[in-house]
């Protein structure tokens, strides 16, 4: 991964959050609530299924999760019937997904930690300093927020 964090507030927000616990999801999520009018309460819960790659199942990350959950909140369609905007979110969710592959090789939790089986426990680890040192994931969650923060600037939210 080559690209400056420290240079994105959106990513240094979710990397705090991850720091003080949340899950990968709830981290990237919540570091964008300025742009969307949901309580904290609320966006912590909706976001909270999909840490450890969707509840410790080790498939999509959660960072990747909590990317596409921001950018269906500042820009998805409500209609099932306006086909043309579910295609350009579609193609939205595709882009981001692109880029966060790009950057880490995988979108999938297992496979960016280098586990060998899908399942794990559902009881979360003990967020420890030895935890923190043997897992990327503060970094994931940075580089997912750098991501949509970029997309953000790139593509302004218009409603």
């Amino acid at each position: 991964m080559n690209i400056d964090l420290t240079s994105s507030q959106y990513a240094q927000k979710a990397m705090n959050l991850f720091k003080e616990g949340y899950n990968c999801s709830q981290s990237v999520f919540l570091a964008f609530k300025d742009l969307y009018g949901i309580d904290r309460r609320t966006a912590l819960k909706l976001s909270s299924s999909f840490g450890g790659g969707m509840g410790r199942l080790r498939e999509v990350c959660g960072s990747v999760s909590g990317m596409f959950l921001t950018a269906g909140i500042l820009y998805g369609y409500d209609s099932p019937k306006d086909r043309s905007s579910k295609t350009e979110h579609y193609k939205r969710i595709q882009e981001l997904a692109r880029s966060f592959e790009e950057l880490n090789g995988s979108i999938v939790c297992r496979e960016l930690l280098g586990l060998d089986q899908k399942k794990e426990s559902y009881v979360p680890e003990e967020r420890t300093k030895d935890y923190y040192r043997k897992r990327p994931c503060e970094q994931i969650v940075g580089c997912a927020a750098y991501i949509m923060e970029e997309y953000i600037m790139n593509h302004p939210i218009l409603s």
